[in-house]
């Protein structure tokens, strides 16, 4: 019969024996990459680079740079990279030059056309449906009932071809 201490020593050497199995593969394997390496001019900066998608142009796109912090707020110290929504420190600001952070304020301002294209959409002129509710556009003569023509219809208003007569103005 074994004893604890038997099997811990047995342990300890096949533990022993299996990490020098695994220097010795890990070291082959290291000798392949550097020879590898060398064989087709490649440094470490380029597998650190190397993304693993395979692109049908050939061209690949540089690294992209990570955005800093384009906004603070003088008295808190909180910050804004200039994307997403916007903190309610700095939102209803109509001039934002005042809390640009001045090494990266030349780079991360947005172009005069996207603050247009910003300003529209948030004005309801911009893609997609607006927001909240909308005013009638048809109304049931009988009942007084209206729909703003979003969502399913009404069954006063469903089961009618022209809907022309139900318009309101």
């Amino acid at each position: 019969m074994s004893t604890l201490e038997s099997i811990q020593t047995r342990i300890a050497a096949l533990q022993a024996k299996a990490d020098s199995l695994i220097a010795k593969q890990s070291e082959s394997v290291l000798q392949k990459i550097h020879d590898l390496m060398s064989r087709h001019n490649l440094t470490i900066s380029d597998v650190e680079n190397y993304t693993g998608a395979r692109k049908k142009s050939g061209k690949s796109k540089p690294a992209r740079k990570q955005s800093s912090v384009a906004y603070q707020d003088p008295k808190t110290g909180a910050t804004w990279s200039g994307r997403g929504r916007a903190p309610a420190w700095i939102a209803k600001a109509k001039d934002r030059s005042k809390f640009a952070v001045s090494a990266t304020s030349a780079q991360s301002k947005p172009k005069a056309k996207t603050r247009a294209a910003v300003k529209g959409k948030a004005q309801g002129k911009g893609k997609g449906q607006p927001r909240g509710p909308q005013p009638a556009l048809y109304r049931d003569p009988q009942s007084g009932a209206t729909w703003s023509g979003r969502g399913r219809a009404p069954a006063w208003l469903a089961s009618v071809e022209d809907r022309t007569p139900f318009l309101i103005g």
